[in-house]
């Protein structure tokens, strides 16, 4: 009797299983997106009870620690926002069939003056019944909720539900804070993605606030390479402390990599080169390299001035 009873025991596992991740949207009215919305937390601050706030769907915690709200509005102007993937085309948001908003990350900052204050930022995805992230070409739609601290009282300041959609398989990259002029502060994101077998690559992109809401103002190609046995390379940034300059100030972008021709038979798929390296790369066996590149503000949007610096070493 033994076996029959553990195949039930089985049976009735998988059955309560599958109903604990059978996801329902939970429909929401349209004021979800009222960006003018009054919104105060007494501390402790708690960012998931925030999220619910925001964007009162129906809460979710499932293994692994995804934890998310799913809801839908069937009253909601859908509106168009770009995919940096650019190979499905803009996300229409709110999603058609719901929406599955996650926390992404909870960050403190302070101004000059010592005033607190704290940025929600979250992650928008498409419904799904069994709460996965799907898509590699679909990126992760980021919705920011920036909060100000008065007494022992947080007040939202301002609420963008969508910005923009970065990453692959639906999961934006978690953005980092940075300080971009006097008491300006904006975010950096690290977006890598690429077919299955082939390069995966790496842009750096920008947000910051701009004409009354936040959006992409810098895309940095050439940022991150890796999935490519002949050739890597990783960037990084710095902000240029220049007092002419108040706000938006100066990127430098340094890209150190390596290149090794003997790989490339390993490789399933070809990358294509930085042309900063590509005529070293035709005469030479392997090299590291250094390339810096300077971004700056110029009317909306960032952009490189001046021809990149190349320095290479370790040359055979």
């Amino acid at each position: 009797m033994r076996l029959p009873f553990l195949h039930i025991l089985f049976f009735l596992s998988s059955v309560c299983f599958a109903q604990e991740i059978d996801v329902q949207p939970k429909n929401v009215s349209d004021s979800i997106l009222n960006s003018t919305r009054t919104i105060r937390f007494s501390e402790p601050f708690n960012p998931e009870r925030v999220m619910q706030k925001l964007f009162p769907g129906k809460l979710y915690h499932l293994a692994n620690k995804n934890t998310f709200v799913s809801w839908s509005c069937k009253t909601c102007k859908h509106a168009p926002f770009v995919d940096v993937n650019g190979v499905e085309g803009d996300q229409m948001f709110p999603y058609e069939n719901g929406v599955a908003t996650r926390i992404l990350a909870n960050i403190d900052f302070s101004d000059s003056k010592g005033n607190e204050f704290k940025i929600m930022a979250f992650n928008h995805s498409t419904h799904d019944e069994d709460g996965l992230q799907t898509g590699r070409f679909s990126g992760g739609l980021l919705g920011l909720a920036k909060f100000a601290k008065k007494g022992k009282v947080w007040e939202m300041k301002f609420f963008q539900p969508a910005v923009a959609a970065f990453g692959a398989f639906a999961q934006c990259p978690t953005p980092k804070l940075v300080q971009i002029g006097e008491d300006q502060f904006a975010f950096t994101l690290s977006h890598i993605n690429g077919g299955a077998g082939g390069p995966y690559e790496g842009y750096l992109y920008l947000v910051a606030g701009l004409d009354g809401k936040y959006q992409p103002i810098m895309e940095v190609p050439n940022y991150h390479l890796a999935n490519v046995a002949s050739i890597t390379w990783s960037g990084s940034y710095t902000v240029v402390e220049d007092a002419a300059k108040k706000h938006f100030r100066d990127f430098i972008i340094t890209t150190n990599g390596s290149f090794n021709k003997n790989a490339k038979a390993e490789d399933e798929f070809e990358a294509t080169l930085p042309e900063e390296i590509a005529e070293m790369a035709k005469t030479k066996t392997q090299f590291d390299f250094a390339i810096e590149r300077r971004f700056s503000f110029k009317g909306k949007t960032y952009k490189m001035i001046g021809k990149p610096t190349v320095k290479f070493s370790n040359v055979k």
